[in-house]
């Protein structure tokens, strides 16, 4: 059996665990929230350092991509390199992967329309893989970046203009506290809609990105929108269903009742690939998703 751990910067509110089996393999899944004290992060890496076979990182980033860049988070790095023999990922790799072509599998199959559609990615830097698969899907996409990590009234209109942003920000903000610019520890439990994104949401029919983000945002109506995100929990689930959402759509597949963040995912294939992080490529990812078919949950709430 594999036994993979996330350690999460988030709430421990939301950890959980269980077990489940991809190609024969069995795997105990836990994740551990921290909830937002970044030196119990470090001490928690150092603990389990040699102890699983591999580490996700949650809430927080290693890397940011564009389509021709790639920028490490300060953060991030100095999570990783406390841990000396374990595998550590944060998710990037099923970001560019995965939830690549989960996008095209959904318009694909005629599950959800996206083509033509007005979808808000709530934040495209930390999940390239999917706002380009969104273009390249005929999706009508207004990238929320500047308006949910800066809190500027400036949305991003095309993949050009989030790459000469992300060429121009993303160095600087790469070297700030994680807390400053994404939701961790009780930041994750709250809830507070404002004036600056609420035309956004309701504008949209489609809202996608990292569901935190998302969450913290909520207005108190969705009323026929749908959802394209990662990991949420049985009560996410209630307070989407109350607001209105018409379908919810998580890239990574349910285990029992409950969609784990990317990173444990990745963890898990990494450690059934049995490599270290720089030796796998997307094509590893690819084939062990393809020959697990490992699909997205889809939840219709009409």
């Amino acid at each position: 059996m594999k036994t993979v751990v996330s350690v999460s910067l988030g709430t421990s509110k939301r950890d959980h665990e269980t077990q489940t089996t991809i190609l024969g393999e069995t795997i105990h899944l836990s994740r551990r929230g921290v909830d937002g004290q970044f030196k119990n992060a470090l001490a928690m890496l150092q603990e389990l350092d040699g102890q699983v076979d591999a580490i996700g990182l949650g809430g927080i980033d290693i890397f940011l991509k564009s389509r021709n860049q790639t920028f490490e988070l300060r953060d991030g790095k100095r999570l990783r390199e406390a841990v000396k023999q374990t595998p550590v990922v944060d998710g990037s790799g099923l970001k560019n992967t995965l939830e690549r072509e989960t996008v095209h599998h959904l318009q694909r199959s005629g599950q959800i329309e996206l083509k033509g559609k007005k979808v808000l990615m709530v934040c495209a830097m930390d999940r390239f893989g999917m706002a380009e698969a969104l273009h390249e899907v005929g999706a009508n996409t207004v990238y929320g970046d500047m308006i949910f990590s800066l809190n500027l009234d400036k949305p991003i209109l095309t993949l050009e203009e989030l790459e000469e942003r992300a060429t121009k920000l993303l160095p600087e903000i790469c070297k700030l506290p994680i807390s400053m610019v994404y939701p961790t520890g009780k930041k994750q439990e709250v809830i507070e809609p404002d004036t600056l994104t609420a035309p956004y949401f309701e504008e949209a029919e489609v809202i996608a990105g990292d569901f935190h983000i998302i969450r913290r945002k909520l207005p108190d109506s969705l009323e026929g929108k749908g959802i394209l995100t990662n990991t949420v929990t049985s009560q996410d689930l209630e307070e989407l269903k109350k607001r209105g959402v018409a379908w919810l759509v998580t890239t990574t597949p349910e285990l029992e009742g409950r969609s784990f963040g990317t990173n444990v995912l990745e963890a898990a294939l990494l450690a059934m690939l049995g490599k270290s992080w720089e030796e796998v490529t997307a094509e590893d990812y690819l084939g062990l998703i393809r020959e697990a078919n490992l699909l997205p949950r889809v939840v219709s709430f009409n």
